[in-house]
């Protein structure tokens, strides 16, 4: 499904470029370039290799946000069944910025709900580009609330740069409406898994991610601010990214030796775009595998649990 190339990307494509002319002479001058085609093939394996082994901070923000990347509603039909959409918060409006319901995962009665981006301009301008208002919080803790009466897991899919910042937001509380959902989060009797699929976005993130565990997939990030903003505020300049993408320590090994996430999502190599189904395949077992461990715990486990978890977060000696 990739189409998108990224810079550094590059060398790939001109090898698959080289291949496809040799391709096209073969067919037209009956030529024999099958040794030549091997060998550019083996070429391409070592260069993705080398490639995706060592990419750099801001290079994984980059495929974080490849725009022929999987999205929550992907990997929503690829995982699980029979999902049932919840809509609105009850006191303001809808917001399709955020997707949340009931479904079944291998049969087994779940809570999903997750942040959706679009594909194109219309789709983006209707899902707001992912950014929730504070109608999207307020719907999502509603539906976490369902899940407490049913005494269902909640699983959420975050993919979001942040919460609309604009006017609107403020005027509606934006704040408060992800402040409550913290406090409540933590409160849930029901086993919570998040996970990160794409952007991981300062308090648009957190505002749906408070868990009994944390999951990122392999090339995703999950940061108190973007690269942008934080080079912004700190040089004055967005031309310095990627030198906040690094101090940031915002992608998944980074998060993991910090002890802020419990598990690292293997994706195909090159990225999550590169084959949908591979993906949602990695990640149906990952959840499958810390749902059956959380089920074990009680209620009052589950809270002391999420709890003690984010009590831990940014302890360190010296």
């Amino acid at each position: 499904m990739a189409n998108t190339v990224l810079d550094f990307e590059k060398p790939i494509a001109e090898l698959e470029n080289k291949i496809s002319e040799f391709e096209k002479l073969g067919n037209t001058h009956s030529l024999d370039v099958e040794k030549e085609i091997t060998n550019l093939r083996k070429k391409i394996d070592e260069t993705k290799r080398t490639i995706y082994e060592s990419l750099t901070p801001w290079q994984r923000v980059q495929l974080a946000r490849h725009p022929d990347r999987p999205y929550m509603l992907d990997y929503l039909g690829r995982i699980f069944t029979d999902f049932l959409e919840l809509h609105g918060d009850r006191r303001f409006s809808e917001d399709p910025a955020i997707v949340g319901g009931f479904a079944k995962l291998d049969g087994k009665p779940v809570v999903v709900l997750g942040t959706q981006k679009g594909r194109n301009i219309k789709e983006n301008v209707f899902r707001n580009f992912g950014c929730p208002h504070p109608e999207g919080y307020r719907k999502a803790l509603r539906i976490m609330k369902l899940a407490e009466k049913a005494k269902v897991p909640i699983i959420t899919i975050i993919d979001t740069p942040g919460a609309f910042p604009g006017i609107a937001s403020e005027e509606r509380h934006i704040g408060e409406a992800i402040a409550v959902n913290l406090r409540e989060m933590f409160e849930l009797p029901v086993p919570f898994l998040a996970t990160v699929i794409g952007e991981g976005g300062s308090g648009g993130a957190l505002g749906i991610s408070v868990g009994n565990r944390i999951l990122l997939m392999e090339n995703s990030y999950y940061s108190v601010i973007t690269p942008e903003g934080c080079a912004a505020i700190l040089w004055k300049d967005r031309a310095f990214s990627a030198k906040a993408a690094e101090s940031l320590r915002l992608t998944a090994k980074d998060l993991m030796e910090l002890g802020i996430i419990d598990e690292i999502v293997k994706e195909p190599l090159g990225g999550a775009h590169k084959d949908y189904d591979s993906a949602a395949e990695s990640l149906k077992k990952a959840l499958k595998k810390n749902l059956a461990e959380l089920e074990k715990l009680s209620p009052k486990e589950l809270r002391e649990n999420r709890y003690n978890k984010y009590r831990k977060l940014g302890v360190f000696t010296e």
